[in-house]
């Protein structure tokens, strides 16, 4: 693994004003900056903290590569990004937005799963989230920002119990966790992999969660994260979004309709989304295989 970059060092990469910082606050395990940004291309070398992004005011489209893989969602305020740690990306917005930063160590993250789990932990590592909403997440996170503004007396132990609280939260609806001495996952019954088959194809034009998954079928999301892999060697993200291609493949091969009513259909933000993610994935694009359908 390369060299991780610490969120102080984030600047650099990624230029903006600060608005608020816990630094030199005595806070352990867990960071806080506020920036204002104006519109940016950036890529970030990967960091040595998980963060969480939470919008504060303006909003923005905007496009996010992590793991090679493209995302464009349109983020205001109210949503919230994740990063994992120890993963580099690249992101891009036009418009000026101000955002908060929220950062948790590697150790507080091994320890709590560690804690939930009961079980010595390997790795863990959040979902490629750019953006969502959750009540109880941003409530979280906005009061450890305040606690940096306010700066009142027991703020750090304060603190330490707010990050604790979100780790769990993040380990209920945004992790995988993987276990020392962990045996590999068996694949997914024919039955299941059906059930999964008929969800995400009648859901293609909509979102998709790793959690609406895992229901379809009565599992957890980390127990199916594992079976799912084992099964595909694809993990959701990357199912999901090979089954948007290949539908959106089939209906530009006929011919019969818009490229930009096609990328609704198949869940991308829009045409430019569409384009941008099948020239990484299949080495082309919407004009092209709308062009070969005609002859």
């Amino acid at each position: 693994m390369g060299i991780l970059i610490s969120p102080r060092d984030l600047p650099t990469w990624v230029p903006g004003k600060i608005l608020s910082a816990s630094d030199g606050l005595g806070w352990k395990d867990v960071g806080h900056r506020a920036y204002r940004y104006t519109g940016l291309d950036v890529p970030i070398p990967p960091m040595d903290h998980f963060m969480i992004v939470r919008y504060r005011t303006g909003q923005t489209p905007m496009d996010r590569c992590v793991e090679g893989r493209w995302t464009r969602k349109k983020c205001a305020p109210g949503d919230f990004s994740l990063l994992t740690r120890s993963e580099q990306s690249h992101w891009s917005w036009s418009q000026d937005i101000d955002v908060s930063h929220t950062y948790l160590s590697e150790g507080l993250m091994a320890r709590v799963a560690c804690d939930i789990a009961e079980r010595p932990v390997a790795e863990v590592r959040l979902h490629d989230v750019l953006q969502a909403q959750d009540a109880l997440l941003t409530q979280i996170v906005d009061t450890i920002a305040l606690e940096a503004l306010q700066r009142k007396a027991g703020s750090a132990l304060y603190v330490e119990a707010l990050s604790i609280q979100l780790a769990v939260h993040l380990f209920r609806k945004y992790a995988d966790i993987s276990f020392r001495g962990e045996a590999a996952a068996g694949a997914l019954s024919p039955k299941r992999m059906r059930l999964i088959e008929e969800y995400v194809d009648s859901h293609l034009h909509e979102s998709i969660s790793i959690e609406q998954m895992a229901e379809t079928i009565g599992m957890g999301v980390w127990s199916f994260s594992r079976h799912f892999r084992a099964t595909t060697s694809l993990t959701p993200y990357e199912y999901v979004t090979r089954r948007r291609l290949e539908r959106a493949a089939r209906l530009l091969a006929s011919g019969q309709v818009a490229v930009k009513e096609i990328a609704c259909m198949c869940g991308f933000a829009d045409q430019a989304h569409l384009t941008k993610v099948m020239r990484a994935r299949m080495g082309t694009t919407p004009a092209c295989l709308k062009k070969g359908g005609h002859t």
